[in-house]
């Protein structure tokens, strides 16, 4: 069993996250191609595919994905695909939107820019990003986790228009009932 586990079972059946619903809200487009990065067991995955999207759903956890293809009603999964790999080795194409939700700070720190450059060069022109980052005062910052500064953010913005960035800081809880200091930037970005 993974360290993820514990995640999984504490968040299933959980409601899509409200930075995907705001980057729908704005799609103007037929739906088209995204791709889930760290999409656990689909809470957005399976709104992506409700309303019309190919989707390609990616994890390094292979339970996770065969959770999410479990919850994927037949009607639905032939615009499925999954893939198990991890951010720093996945090899990306053309997307409309990519979402990643709570997941993008799991990437290796050393190998982060590199997957954000690769992220911005799949997303087409007009396509949207939807996730979240960890700030710099986030808990886990020593803890080996993707963190960003707010010098750091704006570089990573540059080629995207902002489209919403909710800044939240607090103190709470994991979904596993551990404490947290939270600091976290919720960001729907459209490519230029």
């Amino acid at each position: 069993m993974s360290n993820w586990t514990s995640y999984y079972a504490a968040t299933a059946g959980g409601a899509p996250r409200a930075t995907l619903l705001q980057g729908l809200a704005l799609w103007t487009e037929p739906p088209a191609r995204a791709l889930d990065l760290g999409c656990g067991t689909g809470r957005d995955t399976l709104v992506l595919l409700e309303r019309g999207w190919q989707v390609l759903a990616v994890d390094a956890e292979a339970a996770a994905l065969s959770e999410l293809r479990q919850r994927v009603p037949n009607a639905l999964s032939d615009r499925l695909d999954t893939r198990q790999a991890s951010f720093e080795t996945l090899e990306l194409e053309r997307y409309d939107l990519v979402n990643s939700s709570f997941a993008l700070p799991f990437c290796e720190p050393a190998r982060f820019a590199e997957l954000w450059a690769r992220i911005t060069s799949a997303t087409r022109s007009g396509g949207l990003f939807c996730g979240q980052l960890f700030g710099e005062r986030d808990s886990w910052a020593r803890k080996g986790v993707t963190v960003v500064s707010e010098v750091g953010l704006q570089r990573l913005l540059e080629g995207w228009d902002v489209l919403h960035h909710r800044e939240e800081e607090e103190d709470g809880h994991t979904p596993v009932g551990q404490p947290k200091h939270w600091h976290i930037h919720h960001l729907v970005l459209r490519r230029r």
